[in-house]
């Protein structure tokens, strides 16, 4: 009892600092994250093995966390590295590609095309994040999209904040569309037996029936604000062509490269059983290998404070795991739904969602899977509907707020970089709305096409 009130604090005033940025979010979450470790575990629960398991770092040294055989490694409490690993190796490819002027040269082309238009930009990039966030980690789309908005603000002078945060919502969104597009996905799939075209044809739908809705939404809320510079006279003549943005066509072509590997190993790691971690770690050698004499400066320019950030936020809610916090939360939803089976769909897409917004939802995923499976076999009820109900209320939910989800925290964190600080208020006000909205729309599909 008292580790579970110790857990629950920590996480309350860990959440609160958070909010209120009296410290640089890295330094509140590592020391929560220490907190959690001495009390919850040492206090509390006077246990070393949960300690271990939290910090969770002989999980590098194991086969599984470089090749597995189908079981989601995600799945396990505690710190997960394989996440922190993929990131970095990202990071390194993404600023390993910016160094070639590769994102210089694509906003140029995408400038180019819609006659360097900021609203036909907003709305083009809007449905690129969705499109690409299908197939590769949202973490990678928001990535390089915020680095080619943040350039392209600065050539036509328009504030890249609002379409930051609609290519953040769109890539949550597209990536609740497939198997591989995000984390819970990744593990719902592995767990239940669900393929490819089981997200597609079920997730799929209500992600593309909601990305009209939040496309429209975001274009009004916004659309004031992006075209504030409207009268500034941009002489497009001035303005580089896209082939003068490629600093090294060797390094150019080698960058692309390596970036269509990474799309393709990331697509197929589910069947060829390469983890992110693999993935990731092998991108970033292949990327620093090319660079040459310029390796030591794409380490430099990781951004290590958003790693940091991850770390201890992994530990914090492990001892929400551990103490059986997110376990009884789940439990709950079950006494509560009495077998109705309209209650169960809204109490698991609204608290999935509700959750998933404060609390990583990759462990929260993990805790569900074993509650649905059992409410699906003693209320007779279809694991399928249960399992589309997790996956969007899990993948959606954590677009709500800064830290729900990892394409928020590194969207926010690219845009911090340039100067273009984005505080709770101003991220909160925008993305609610649209969380409800795509709420709002993924239960009335699956009311009306599985009831």
């Amino acid at each position: 009892m008292l580790a579970q009130v110790l857990a629950v604090v920590i996480f309350l005033a860990m959440f609160v600092l958070i909010v209120t940025e009296i410290w640089e979010r890295h330094i509140v979450t590592l020391v929560s994250g220490l907190l959690t470790l001495l009390l919850v575990f040492g206090l509390g629960m006077h246990s070393m093995d949960a300690i271990v398991e939290t910090i969770n770092v002989h999980s590098i040294f194991t086969p599984e966390f470089w090749i597995t055989t189908g079981e989601a490694s995600s799945s396990h409490s505690g710190i997960n590295w394989e996440t922190i690993v993929f990131i970095a190796g990202m990071m390194i490819m993404v600023e390993g590609m910016a160094h070639v002027g590769f994102f210089r040269w694509l906003c140029m082309q995408i400038a180019k095309l819609v006659k360097y238009k900021v609203i036909p930009i907003f709305l083009t990039f809007m449905v690129l994040s969705a499109f690409l966030a299908m197939f590769i980690d949202s973490i990678t789309v928001i990535l390089f999209l915020a680095a080619v908005t943040i350039e392209l603000s600065q050539l036509l002078k328009f504030n890249p904040v609002p379409m930051i945060l609609a290519e953040v919502f769109c890539a949550n969104l597209g990536g609740s569309a497939t198997m591989c597009g995000d984390p819970p996905n990744i593990i719902i799939g592995t767990s239940l037996s669900y393929s490819f075209a089981d997200f597609i044809t079920n997730t799929g739908v209500m992600a593309g029936v909601a990305l009209i809705f939040v496309v429209v939404y975001f274009y009004l809320i916004f659309k004031k604000e992006l075209t504030a510079n409207a009268n500034v006279k941009i002489d497009v003549t001035t303005l580089p062509s896209p082939s003068e943005a490629i600093k090294s066509k060797r390094g150019f072509v080698v960058s692309t490269i390596i970036f269509l590997c990474a799309i393709v190993m990331l697509v197929t790691h589910a069947s060829t059983g390469l983890t992110v971690a693999f993935i990731g770690t092998f991108i970033a050698i292949v990327t620093l290998i090319a660079a040459g004499k310029d390796a030591l400066e794409l380490i430099k320019k990781v951004d290590y404070k958003t790693l940091l950030f991850f770390v201890g936020l992994f530990v914090v809610v492990g001892g929400l795991e551990q103490t059986g916090i997110l376990t009884q939360m789940a439990q709950l939803i079950g006494e509560i739904s009495g077998g109705n089976l309209y209650v169960m769909i809204t109490i698991i897409v609204w608290v999935s969602a509700i959750a998933s917004a404060f609390v990583d939802n990759i462990p929260f995923a993990a805790t569900m899977i074993p509650v649905i499976s059992n409410l699906a076999a003693t209320q007779g009820v279809s694991l399928d509907v249960l399992s589309w109900s997790l996956a969007m209320g899990t993948d959606i939910g954590g677009s709500a707020t800064p830290i729900g989800a990892s394409a928020n925290v590194v969207g926010i964190a690219t845009a911090a970089k340039e100067g273009h600080i984005i505080k709770w208020g101003r991220y909160c006000k925008a993305m609610v709305p649209a969380t409800v909205i795509v709420m709002a729309i993924s239960m009335v599909i699956i009311f009306m096409r599985y009831l």
